[in-house]
């Protein structure tokens, strides 16, 4: 299995001076700024830095969809707040972490699910955090 680093190192992609307005139409330039390496751009550590396919619709409020790619990096602290890839009793999920007291919690970020409870003898322990979601437009 090879790193994300070296899935994109021959990746260079150009960017753009001129920003794109979301609001009204700007006049258009073709300078080209430089080339961008997404891993420069996306992964600040690439030894532990993977990806995963999201699936299913327990995370859209927080802008994950189904079919999404998350790169996860596992070097990063998992503190309540962040987005985790988690396994709880050999399930592999995607959840929102939290703390209460001593207790552990994986919260959805969609009203249909309910947050997910982790019981101190459950086997559990966090994949890494998300860092960002490569979401495709549809």
């Amino acid at each position: 299995m090879r790193v994300l680093s070296e899935q994109l190192s021959d990746l260079s992609l150009p960017l753009f001076a001129s920003r794109v307005p979301a609001g009204l139409p700007a006049p258009a330039d073709d300078l080209k700024e430089a080339g961008i390496d997404l891993n420069a751009l996306l992964v600040e550590r690439p030894q532990a830095t993977f990806l995963v396919t999201v699936q299913g619709d327990s995370m859209v409020n927080a802008g994950i969809h189904d079919g999404d790619l998350l790169l996860v990096d596992r070097s990063i602290e998992a503190r309540p707040g962040k987005v985790v890839v988690a396994v709880i009793d050999g399930e592999l999920t995607v959840k929102r972490l939290e703390r209460d007291g001593e207790r552990v919690w994986l919260m959805p970020e969609n009203p249909a699910y309910r947050p997910i409870p982790v019981p101190e003898d459950a086997a559990f322990f966090i994949w890494g955090v998300v860092t960002n979601v490569i979401h495709p437009m549809k």
